[in-house]
């Protein structure tokens, strides 16, 4: 496993010890195995919205490089501008419980697809919210007595339109369906050993050269687990992980970032093999805590990450789940940049 190290730009100084407040242009650099970030703690902030309200579900980014992240306020949808500018806030429908997100391009249009706790479905809509499709609980599939049973974390879209579900929260199934929200099958249930879960709670199909497999955050077993598109089980990894939350992927890049709801983010080859971790909480009574006040945050520690995405670049941004909101975008630094 690579070192990790914390540097500090110019402008940057220690105090009490923690790190002091960070610029757009000045803040600690996490470096691990020959990655290198520059922390952007002002990145996303918004005078229009000084709290974002909880961040309690996914980041992702759109084609254009716009940040799509969820809260539980009427804004269940956030879109900043690739500066990081407020675009827009939608989806007052969707308060409390949009908790996943995946996005495709079908027919040279973007889809979001959403996957809701509370209303126990996953939907697919279009950019402006008109919703194009629904798909409830899997009740055909036999392993639940009622809609309430189900409460669905995670979404991810297969190449030919099929869509995999997470019920994390509820009974701890995968569901695969087709395109039209037609039940496919369903695998998992609760359990440590291969191919069953404890919570899992994201879902994401990495598009390799010897083809697709579906990688599946079993939080609570503290692993990932591999699958083929049928749910055929491949291989577990585990990598120091703590609380996966859920993977996303920088293809350019060849590298995998994994949100760890136990206070950082673990960086994975294309292979799954380990190079290490990013802004570790070095408090574990702060970690994985929702109700961390915002005069505790520091600049390099993350609190409780839920989701991670890359934009083209190999830029980072991470939601952490936390009442008030937080996002940090962490710039991709060029060996030209260094501090």
């Amino acid at each position: 496993m690579a070192r990790f190290r914390l540097l500090l730009l110019p402008g940057l100084a220690l105090a009490a010890g923690f790190l002091g407040a960070a610029t757009r242009d000045s803040g600690p650099v996490l470096e691990v195995g020959g990655h290198r970030f520059l922390w952007q703690d002002d990145w996303g902030r918004s005078p229009e919205a000084p709290e974002w309200g909880n961040t309690h579900g996914a980041v992702l980014i759109r084609s254009g490089g716009e940040l799509l992240f969820n809260t539980d306020t009427e804004a269940a949808v956030v879109e900043l501008t690739p500066g990081g500018e407020l675009r827009r806030r939608f989806g007052k429908d969707w308060k409390g419980g949009l908790h996943g997100m995946a996005l495709v391009v079908r027919d040279g249009e973007e889809r979001l697809y959403v996957a809701h706790t509370a209303l126990h479905e996953v939907a697919w809509m279009d950019l402006e919210g008109r919703v194009l499709g629904r798909r409830g609980w899997p009740e055909e599939c036999g392993h639940y007595q009622a809609a309430g049973e189900y409460r669905p974390t995670a979404v991810a879209v297969a190449g030919d339109g099929s869509f995999y579900v997470a019920d994390g929260y509820g009974r701890g199934f995968i569901h695969h369906f087709a395109a039209d929200g037609a039940w496919i099958r369903s695998w998992g249930g609760p359990g440590e050993e291969p191919g069953r879960f404890r919570t899992p709670h994201g879902v994401f199909l990495h598009r390799r050269q010897d083809g697709e497999r579906l990688i599946v955050a079993d939080r609570e077993n503290h692993r990932l687990q591999v699958f083929d598109l049928e749910g055929r089980f491949l291989q577990e990894v585990k990598a120091g992980l703590r609380r996966p939350c859920g993977v996303a992927e920088w293809q350019e890049g060849g590298l995998l970032v994994v949100a760890d709801l136990a206070g950082r983010i673990t960086l994975l080859d294309e292979d799954y093999r380990l190079i290490g971790h990013l802004g570790d909480q070095p408090d574990p009574s702060l970690r994985a805590r929702n109700g961390v006040p915002r005069e505790v945050w520091r600049p390099g520690e993350f609190l409780a990450p839920h989701s991670a995405c890359f934009d083209r670049e190999g830029n980072l941004y991470v939601l952490d789940w936390l009442s008030s909101g937080r996002i940090t975008r962490l710039k991709r630094l060029r060996p030209e940049e260094e501090g």
